[in-house]
């Protein structure tokens, strides 16, 4: 049985006691930014071609720690359909099921700008059986989970379209028993109509858009900017079967993305989709190894996890991007990728010590489940 399955089904069992997190690496991007989406090798810091990249959501498959591979319908065909990657694996395949405007990012292109408008690139067809109008038992071949998302404005002549776009969406996946996640981001064009208590409107929006949906075409979960702990527990408070989850953002420091989590989590939030700080981080796997330690409570502190990564980083070769007293400071980030919203990193926290588990103790656990897996 896949992961995500068994924690949805803890989750749902009982919320209030079920401490499991929901980790996924997106690697959605070449629907986004194109020829950017591949990063840049950390070795030979040359921009990675796309079979390299595609390698790398390999590696981090058979590491065994994420619970959702976030693909393109292109990665996911010769991934899930063609190479069988994730049969035997515990993670769930997923692919980007529609690209609104706001994320067509071509270079030299100004789409992010403007008001989001409703796109589909991907036909669940091909998402799920990879042709048009497939047999029944040929569905099971591709992936069956999407991610659709919405950018809303508030203004009536864009995030109508949206809506409607959505609803055709939710009832064909419906028709077709095609789970999804729903991403709501934050206004990429509002200008002078902007909410003023973001959190509030994009809270209130999922509430409002979801609230007249009944739950066979109801998301499995929500994937938000975190807009901080007053925001999040009001979203997790309301109905703790909508389970949310955050985004990444664009890369920062490495304690950016460790006490995004840690504090996101603390908070409420049940999953945590990261694209850009781990497809941009020096080691990928030892990057999301950390990840797993604090999502799972093996590492309390998000300033210990940016010490223990530079530890590891270190003892297999790699210099990191920054030095340690650099890595360990908050910066201002984006949340959308065209990179015209800003959020700012919680401030750093002393860590605490653990006296009942060391450091070391808790990394070698992390590396006996790996093996575990493996």
């Amino acid at each position: 049985m896949k992961s995500l399955d068994q924690k949805l089904a803890r989750i749902h069992a009982d919320p209030a006691k079920s401490r499991d997190f929901i980790l996924a690496d997106a690697k959605d991007a070449d629907m986004a930014t194109g020829l950017a989406a591949t990063g840049v090798d950390p070795r030979t810091r040359r921009p990675r071609s796309l079979a390299q990249y595609r390698e790398q959501i390999r590696e981090n498959v058979r590491q065994g720690l994420i619970d959702i591979m976030l693909m393109s319908c292109s990665t996911s065909e010769l991934l899930t359909i063609h190479e069988r990657i994730f049969d035997q694996s515990t993670i769930t395949p997923a692919c980007r099921a529609n690209d609104t405007t706001d994320i067509h990012l071509p270079a030299g292109g100004n789409y992010g700008s403007q008001p989001s408008r409703p796109f589909r690139t991907a036909n669940l067809d091909h998402i799920q059986a990879g042709k048009l109008d497939p047999q029944s038992h040929e569905r099971s071949l591709g992936a069956n989970l999407g991610l659709y998302s919405i950018t809303p404005n508030n203004d009536i002549d864009f995030d109508l379209p949206a809506l409607l776009a959505y609803k055709e969406f939710r009832e064909e996946a419906e028709r077709k028993k095609f789970r999804h996640f729903l991403e709501v981001f934050d206004p990429n064009a509002c200008n002078n109509h902007c909410p003023t208590d973001l959190g509030r409107f994009i809270n209130d929006l999922i509430v409002r858009t979801l609230a007249g949906v009944p739950s066979r075409g109801r998301p499995v979960f929500l994937k938000i900017a975190y807009h901080g702990p007053r925001a999040m527990e009001e979203l997790a408070s309301y109905d703790p079967h909508l389970i949310p989850g955050i985004l990444g953002g664009s890369s920062g420091t490495t304690f950016d993305a460790f006490q995004q989590l840690h504090e996101a989590r603390k908070f409420g939030a049940r999953a945590a989709l990261y694209g850009r700080m781990i497809n941009n981080s020096e080691h990928q796997t030892t990057f999301i190894q950390h990840l797993r330690l604090l999502a799972d409570g093996l590492l309390n502190e998000p300033a210990e996890a940016v010490r223990s990564y530079h530890g590891e980083l270190q003892k297999i070769g790699i210099t990191p991007w920054r030095d340690l007293k650099d890595d360990l400071q908050p910066t201002r980030r984006n949340t959308s990728y065209d990179g015209t919203k800003t959020q700012v990193s919680l401030p750093n926290s002393p860590p605490t010590t653990n006296t009942k588990q060391t450091q070391a103790d808790r990394v070698a656990a992390m590396r006996a489940r790996i093996a575990g897996r493996k």
